[in-house]
């Protein structure tokens, strides 16, 4: 049997949709490689599923259904080898809600929420949205890998922190840490009673090793773990908003559904059939997403290493790049990069100190060609 074919190839213009990404720059001539959504158009059998649903012309209130929650137990299964019970399971509008909802149950006001550094932004302001406290430690790159620095770790958990927050597979730095990491983060939780909340949203997006969810390990950590997941990420339906928290604790998950109770709303029910649609119908797609992004890597890792003053490493997950600029001294290459046609995501937004951006390749290869392009004519200038 001949295996599927996609394109990833074809140029969609979005400058006419009112979109986050693209409309900033209406009457710019800058390509937007920001803001982490992909321009690839949404894998058809979704868009199936969603214009069946629109068809019947009623939508109605619907939470979440027997085969939705089915296929999203067996997806969990074949794709990061864990069986989960679906009473686990509490369904949410967005990633970020879930983590903000968890820092809201952790402890009390002025308690600790820690996290490593540099990160999605809305990690850095979930702990001040719940009244906790910001802790950090900083990852640290060491022969062009990010890691932790476990003393660093050990010195900034203290008695008042009550929570890891954690991203992985890593945004931005890319990482999919190892089991050994993980347990490491598993056993410093454990020795400080800690809840853990990860953030698994880029979990199908996997490009180098397996993810493994830290509630997977074994069932000490699950017992004090709130895993976030989403379709979103992977099969570019984030607007959608639908996604969901696996909760193996009983106690831990009445807290956290008390926490939700008349502020968070249901998830979207087009997001809804969607998530059914992705996860039962979108692995060859994906597979094939995979290989295009893989392709991508390569091109942003050889072109960035051909550019004086400019750093990457090679992400092992999304399709995001950390650049380090600092050799080349620019302090805010974001508006520098901005000026000469492409816009990065600055990264003093991700808790990083100046001279840093993160690129989105996430789109077809003229696309980012060209924006490589533009970032090394941008380079010669200097």
């Amino acid at each position: 049997m001949t295996a599927p074919t996609f394109d990833f190839d074809t140029v969609i213009d979005r400058r006419a949709i009112p979109d986050e990404k693209w409309a900033r720059y209406a009457g710019r001539d800058v390509i937007p490689m920001w803001v982490a959504d992909m321009d690839f158009a949404t894998p058809q059998p979704i868009l199936d599923a969603l214009h069946a649903r629109i068809d019947q012309k009623v939508f109605g209130y619907a939470g979440p259904w027997p085969s939705l929650v089915d296929t999203v137990v067996r997806s969990l299964e074949r794709d990061h080898d864990w069986r989960i019970d679906p009473d686990w399971l509490v369904w949410l509008p967005g990633v970020v809600t879930g983590f903000n909802v968890a820092c809201a149950i952790a402890g009390e006001p002025g308690d600790g929420v820690f996290t490593a550094t540099p990160v999605y932004p809305p990690f850095l302001h979930a702990p001040a949205n719940t009244g906790r406290a910001l802790q950090t430690v900083a990852l640290v790159e060491e022969n062009n890998h990010w890691g932790w620095d476990w003393d660093a770790v050990d010195a900034a958990i203290d008695a008042r922190t009550r929570m890891l927050l954690l991203c992985n597979p890593h945004n931005p730095v890319g990482r999919v840490f190892t089991r050994d990491e993980l347990t490491a983060l598993a056993e410093r939780a454990e020795r400080h009673d800690l809840i853990v909340c990860s953030d698994d949203i880029h979990c199908g997006l996997v490009l180098d090793g397996t993810h493994t969810p830290i509630a997977a390990l074994d069932e000490t950590i699950a017992r004090r773990s709130i895993t976030l997941m989403a379709p979103s990420k992977t099969w570019n339906i984030a607007p959608l908003y639908a996604s969901f928290a696996i909760i193996p604790d009983a106690r831990l998950r009445k807290r956290y559904l008390h926490a939700m109770r008349g502020l968070i709303p249901h998830p979207n029910v087009l997001g809804l059939v969607a998530t059914e649609a992705a996860y039962r119908d979108g692995e060859p797609w994906r597979r094939a997403l995979i290989d295009y992004l893989r392709g991508n890597r390569e091109r942003v890792v050889d072109a960035i290493a051909a550019i004086p003053g400019l750093r990457t490493t090679r992400p092992e997950a999304t399709y995001l790049a950390w650049i380090d600029c600092r050799d080349a001294g620019l302090t805010d290459p974001a508006t520098f990069f901005e000026d000469h046609g492409v816009s990065l995501s600055d990264g003093r937004h991700f808790g990083a100190p100046p001279g840093f951006v993160r690129l989105n390749f996430g789109c077809p290869r003229q696309t980012l060609d060209e924006g490589l392009r533009r970032i090394g004519a941008a380079m010669a200038t200097r």
